[in-house]
Parts: C-alpha cells; structure tokens; sequence
C-alpha cells in the first residue's frame, strides 16, 4: 500500500497539483470517480457490465483508489489502519452466526 501510495504523490508532486488538493475538493473527486464507475453499469445487467466494460471499470477503479489515497495523505489517514479498525467494529455488528448468508442490516439481525 505504501509503495502505491508514494506512486500516487509523485506523480502529483511531479505536475505540482498539490496545491489543488484540499480534503473538499478531493471528496467532490472521489464521488465523481464513483459516478463515472456506476456509469458503466447504468441499464445493463450486472453480467452485462462486466464483459463489456472491463476496461474502463478497471480505469475508474484506479481513479477511485488515486483520489482515496490522495484525501487519506491529506488528511493523515493510515488507510490500511482505518480497514483494519472497520473490519473489527464489523464483526461486532455482523457476527457470523447472526449474519451468515443474510444480507440484513445490522440492526435488523
């Protein structure tokens, strides 16, 4: 993750766009990134998507995961920690004999 993450700065820090790069704008981004990975589902089957679509789900995946680990280095989040730590709070709300092969909600379980 580190090394992917250096990737991602360098390449930013190379064109100078560091200054453009504040915690609101980066999130305005990454939603935007998310819409344009929806995009390629929209009025298609699930399996329609994925066979003809593969590449540019592919491109807007790796936009996503530039601007995530953009807004964690800006707002100093070790995002492998922060996985980790949801993971944990997540199997205390979905433990697996309540929660296996169903889909509901925590709350509902």
């Amino acid at each position: 993750m580190e090394n992917l993450k250096k990737a991602v700065l360098h390449f930013r820090n190379e064109r100078d766009w560091g200054k453009f790069h504040n915690a609101k704008d980066l999130v305005i981004s990454l939603n935007l990134e998310a819409a344009e990975l929806l995009e390629n589902f929209q009025w298609k089957s699930s399996e329609e998507a994925t066979e003809t679509k593969t590449e540019e789900i592919k491109e807007e995946v790796a936009d996503i995961m530039i601007y995530l680990l953009l807004l964690c280095d800006k707002l100093d989040i070790n995002l492998e920690d922060a996985v980790h730590s949801k993971l944990k709070m997540n199997e205390k709300k979905y433990p697996v004999e309540k929660s296996f092969g169903r889909k509901t909600k925590y709350n509902e379980l």
